[in-house]
């Protein structure tokens, strides 16, 4: 069997790659410190993963997993709204020092293919809509801590092209787009939207519900299901180009106050949104053009209801951990 390794193979899209090439018949090295990332996401499968429970940032322990690896799959980063607002220090050095190790770590025992994730966050407030991928990269305001991600992609998408530019036979970055499903942590928009929904439908009230939200509701997204985004990661890497970027995503547009509806019709009530001050250096606007991936055989196949149907039962049969002040 052929080696892979999946830095942050224990968080949420992690996990799921590192699944779904485990039933491709690869030999899976995932890479996990565990700050974020959770052991049970791959607990039924544990014993056919070579676990390396070490940081990503060290080179040593990165160039021992590298041997002998045929594809390195970089995803270890600290994701999260909160955490962009709360740790900016930590979200810039993983991201920066994290991706400028693993790289260094591919050179040094010769991997041929390196994929990087980057972010729809690289655009923040993106000038076209369907935005595609030679859409000019944005860092709005150094000052503002949210923009600690985004910027961390930014070089990273500089790291994987200039860094070693002979030693690859392909090095590839995608961009995934307002990716969800179960188990997704808690720190994000839909699971937020998803436990809120669950705390109201428990009260006891048979009237309208009240659904607070930040922003006014017409704020849009492109909410892309996890399996179909590893549909995508894997058909890029197989048939994509060297030294290209791609977005994975999927252009069904929402609202977010359509959204909420969704949610509603799952749970069976009618929820009332209350608007709010918008965060500041939050988007508008977000929807990927996945013309190129589309070229390659892409297409998502999940929609959003059924998507949100599908998290939300996780949600409800999963308890939020009582962790105050970890990074989930």
């Amino acid at each position: 069997m052929k080696k892979v390794v999946v830095t942050g193979g224990g968080g949420f899209i992690g996990a799921y790659l590192a699944r779904r090439l485990l039933q491709d018949g690869w030999s899976v090295t995932v890479v996990d410190n565990l700050a974020r990332g959770r052991v049970a996401r791959l607990a039924d499968v544990i014993a056919e993963i070579d676990w390396q429970q070490i940081d990503v940032r060290d080179i040593d322990s990165m160039v021992s997993a590298a041997k002998g690896a045929e594809v390195i799959f970089h995803l270890a980063a600290v994701n999260g709204t909160e955490n962009f607002y709360n740790h900016p220090d930590l979200v810039l050095d993983v991201g920066i020092r994290g991706a400028i190790t693993a790289i260094e770590a591919a050179a040094r025992c010769g991997v041929p293919d390196v994929v990087m994730a980057s972010s729809a966050e690289v655009y923040q407030t993106p000038p076209v809509v369907p935005t595609d991928e030679m859409v000019p990269l944005m860092l709005p305001d150094s000052l503002n801590p949210r923009y600690s991600y985004g910027g961390s992609k930014i070089i990273t998408e500089l790291v994987a092209f200039n860094y070693h530019r002979e030693a690859f036979r392909k090095v590839q970055i995608f961009r995934p787009h307002n990716v969800y499903g179960p188990d997704m942590g808690w720190k994000h928009v839909l699971p937020q939207f998803i436990m809120r929904a669950i705390d109201a439908v428990r009260a006891p009230t048979t009237s309208d519900i009240p659904f607070p939200i930040q922003g006014d509701g017409l704020e849009t997204r492109a909410f892309c299901y996890v399996d179909d985004l590893v549909d995508g990661l894997l058909l890029m890497q197989r048939q994509g180009e060297h030294r290209n970027i791609y977005h994975i995503g999927n252009p069904e547009i929402v609202t977010i106050a359509e959204t909420v509806r969704l949610l509603g019709k799952i749970f069976g009530r009618d929820f009332v949104i209350i608007p709010s001050a918008a965060a500041e250096g939050g988007t508008r606007v977000r929807c990927p053009s996945i013309d190129k991936m589309a070229a390659l055989g892409y297409a998502p196949k999940i929609s959003l209801l059924e998507g949100l149907r599908r998290t939300s039962a996780w949600y409800l049969a999963n308890e939020r951990p009582a962790l105050e002040g970890s990074l989930l």
